[in-house]
């Protein structure tokens, strides 16, 4: 590939933010997509410039289809044709049992996590795949430990939209293996994110971080490495997998 032109939903913070600079360093331009932290999005943007590389920022809630197109559509128009996409945004919604959560917000969060991922890829593929005229490429989706623990008591749907997550990234890394596009999944465990606290529980990583088998919760940074591994040709016989970031929960 001449150049490499990365897509990172949810940018703006967290886990997303992590990735997005850290790809910066690794000289890929970068798409920095945000849906309402504005100047949350441009520090990322900064900070991916001044490691030399070139950062392009995109207001767009990936909930909606509509939204999408466009996001792709300025991709194409100012950075060029994607040869990378981290699939990131997503929520989790407010912590309770499954009994007193709302329907509308459970509802929120499956449109984002998994309908939006999907439609993402969707247009990721499209351009990627080879067999459209792409050059291949990598797409990583971002699934979670809840997918297998369940998040009993706390986020059970949350737990089931990154279930299929992790279906779809198997599904679809065997219908683009030989259109040059790998697709794989990292599910990271208990990460000190603003996530918890949007959640409803900013207490949440001080109180699970001593029972996790590391005796600690992990940084968005370290996610992030795994992320660009599987991004990068050092990964290119891999697809399909989906690399577990939780020390060892």
């Amino acid at each position: 590939m001449s150049e490499k032109i990365l897509l990172v939903t949810g940018a703006s913070r967290g886990i997303g933010a992590a990735v997005a600079r850290m790809a910066g360093r690794e000289g890929y331009r970068v798409a920095v997509n945000y849906a309402r932290d504005i100047a949350a999005a441009e520090k990322v943007a900064v900070d991916i410039e001044k490691a030399g590389s070139r950062a392009l920022i995109v207001k767009a809630d990936v909930s909606r289809a509509d939204e999408i197109r466009r996001l792709f559509e300025e991709i194409d128009n100012k950075l060029g044709r994607l040869t990378h996409l981290v699939n990131n945004a997503g929520i989790v919604g407010r912590s309770s049992r499954l009994a007193a959560a709302d329907p509308a917000m459970i509802r929120e969060v499956i449109d984002l996590n998994v309908t939006g991922a999907i439609l993402v890829a969707r247009e990721a593929a499209r351009r990627m795949s080879t067999a459209q005229g792409g050059e291949g490429g990598a797409i990583v989706n971002l699934s979670s430990a809840a997918a297998a623990l369940g998040s009993p008591g706390e986020f059970t749907w949350y737990a089931a939209s990154k279930g299929a997550i992790d279906s779809f990234t198997l599904g679809l890394a065997r219908e683009l293996a030989r259109e040059g596009v790998r697709v794989n999944a990292v599910s990271p465990g208990l990460i000190e994110t603003d996530i918890h606290a949007a959640g409803g529980d900013p207490g949440r990583v001080a109180r699970l971080g001593p029972v996790i088998p590391m005796g600690r919760a992990g940084t968005a940074e370290e996610v992030a490495e795994a992320i660009l591994w599987l991004l990068s040709d050092k990964a290119s016989y891999v697809t399909g997998a989906n690399i577990r970031v939780s020390g060892g929960r």
